[in-house]
């Protein structure tokens, strides 16, 4: 496979910042995302609750944002949360080396997010119940900062017939993205929250629907199964799952099913770049 040199590699990486760009220049001139949802129907009753965020202050963000790209980290906070009472190295050291999981550890101590003691380490703020809302606040951050985009996370609608949270709405040229992020492993996955989220898509018709689950483990052994068995409830003639590359799928160019192998981001790159691509050709 060809490799980029520095020079190509510099014009990639000016290529996406002036897409970017551009991005933001045309969210400029379409409406708002609150204005977009309140055509379909949906005024925002609650939104980016922080009650179970675990982010730092906003001189660490950037940096703690960054750390985040990386699976093991995510995994880290998880068992953080899991022993946040208190924990030692070796009870949160199973997915990474020790020497990388001192270094997380060592950050997290100075950002303030955890204190180390004698009897090992604690997290400094009671009450963290789960890590979801965390990584919501990561995928809406990636869409802002990586794709310019407008976002809400953690929102609350009332609506009379489908209710829940929608984990991330985002406003892209002008389209309406619906992410909905699972921090479980596909083994915790019920068949109800397929249901619910195909239902949320239905109910919300946004352009383009993505199940994103943080895991780099096979969408195709559960998840497409479970995704095939559903819509062939909903229709005597259901829309085939199809393989977009590896373990990202879709079903009709629209609802995309990803997981975290590679990156988040470069997973969502993909989504957002056949979605483009699609409507070009329409």
């Amino acid at each position: 496979m060809p490799t980029l040199d520095d020079h190509d590699a510099e014009e990639l990486v000016l290529l996406r910042e002036e897409v970017k760009r551009l991005r933001q220049a045309l969210n400029r001139l379409t409406p708002s995302l609150e204005t977009i949802l309140k055509r379909r129907g949906f005024r925002v009753y609650k939104k980016e609750p922080d009650d179970d965020l675990l982010v730092p202050d906003e001189p660490f963000r950037d940096s703690f944002f960054e750390l985040l790209h990386k699976y093991s980290f995510r995994l880290l906070l998880r068992d953080i949360i899991k022993h946040q009472d208190r924990f030692t190295l070796e009870q949160v050291t199973r997915y990474s080396t020790t020497r990388v999981i001192r270094s997380y550890l060592g950050y997290l101590r100075d950002i303030r997010l955890i204190t180390e003691g004698a009897a090992g380490y604690a997290l400094s703020r009671a009450g963290i119940t789960s890590f979801g809302p965390t990584l919501e606040w990561y995928i809406a951050e990636l869409l802002k900062r990586e794709f310019g985009a407008e976002v809400f996370w953690g929102v609350k609608f009332k609506r009379p017939k489908v209710g829940g949270d929608y984990d991330v709405l985002a406003k892209l040229d002008g389209s309406l993205l619906y992410v909905e992020v699972k921090s479980s492993p596909p083994k915790q996955v019920m068949a109800g929250e397929i249901a619910a989220f195909l239902d949320r898509v239905e109910d919300l018709a946004p352009e383009t629907a993505v199940f994103l689950m943080d895991t780099e483990l096979r969408m195709k052994d559960k998840l497409v199964p479970m995704f095939e068995q559903e819509l062939a409830k909903r229709s005597s003639e259901p829309p085939p799952v199809l393989r977009l590359e590896r373990e990202l799928f879709h079903v009709q160019e629209r609802i995309f099913i990803v997981n975290a192998k590679e990156s988040i981001g470069r997973n969502l790159e993909k989504v957002i770049a056949r979605y483009v691509q699609g409507r070009r050709g329409q």
